[in-house]
């Protein structure tokens, strides 16, 4: 007798896209990007309009405009109206607190200055909490840079911050102690390391003896640990900062979109 042949009837998923393809905005955007990580345009510069791009890139410039305001919506760039579109620093003003969320109680209160206390600056190793977070080995070289942050003479937060890179090493608490500007800021300006993201984990703990003591605190006292990793182009990480923030005055505020 013969055999009837098997017919598969299990639907077929569909193709999955190439993941090669990206649009045209985007492989415009991502060699703009290449620019400003290779220096082509440095922080603080005017890029050229939209039209120059256009010729250069070979396309239209409503797809170089689409590029431009992504970057810009990710503040990598600035539009100036009437003057043109920058490159974004850490020394505008606008940007000074764009990572820094700790906010006054009270409605519609924004970040204020603070002053800075810097207690230690040294080469360590990486622990393995630390290397994870930076995409290193433990064990390699680090630079840590311990430091307090206040208001109206009081600490409200205390900061570890371990950076990666071999530029780095020429960082000196001396140094630290002598800039006025923003920690990214300095950063951007001498060690040409730009911060263009960062991710932040929240969650509640109870200060330490120690940690009480620089926060003048009762030990116990719950405070707000937030562990953020700095991202510079083609993300790549190079910070990774601990903070421990004293939320009896203050809170963190973060806005959604």
């Amino acid at each position: 007798m013969a055999t009837r042949p098997v017919t598969d009837t299990t639907p077929q998923a569909p193709a999955a896209p190439n993941p090669s393809f990206s649009p045209l905005y985007q492989q415009i955007k991502d060699l703009i990007t290449r620019g400003l990580q290779g220096g082509e345009w440095k922080p603080g510069e005017l890029i050229p309009s939209e039209s120059e791009l256009a010729r250069r890139f070979g396309v239209s410039q409503g797809t170089v405009r689409k590029a431009v305001d992504e970057l810009a919506a990710e503040g990598l760039l600035l539009r100036r109206q009437g003057r043109g579109t920058f490159v974004s620093t850490h020394h505008e003003e606008r940007v000074k607190f764009r990572f820094l969320r700790l906010v006054p109680d009270g409605e519609g209160m924004a970040p204020q200055p603070m002053e800075r206390q810097f207690l230690e600056c040294k080469r360590v190793r990486a622990t393995h909490e630390v290397a994870r977070a930076l995409g290193v080995k433990p064990g390699d070289g680090l630079t840590q840079v311990r430091r307090l942050l206040l208001l109206q003479g009081r600490p409200v937060v205390y900061e570890e911050i371990y950076l990666a890179g071999a530029a780095f090493r020429a960082l000196t608490a001396e140094r630290l102690e002598s800039y006025r500007g923003p920690l990214y800021a300095l950063f951007e300006s001498e060690f040409s390391t730009r911060m263009v993201r960062a991710e932040e984990r929240l969650r509640a703990v109870n200060a330490t003896p120690q940690e009480a003591q620089w926060l003048q605190v009762d030990p116990g006292q719950a405070l707000l640990l937030v562990e953020r990793v700095s991202f510079s182009y083609s993300d790549r990480a190079v910070e990774f900062r601990r903070g421990l923030y004293n939320t009896q005055h203050h809170h963190y505020r973060n806005e959604l979109s």
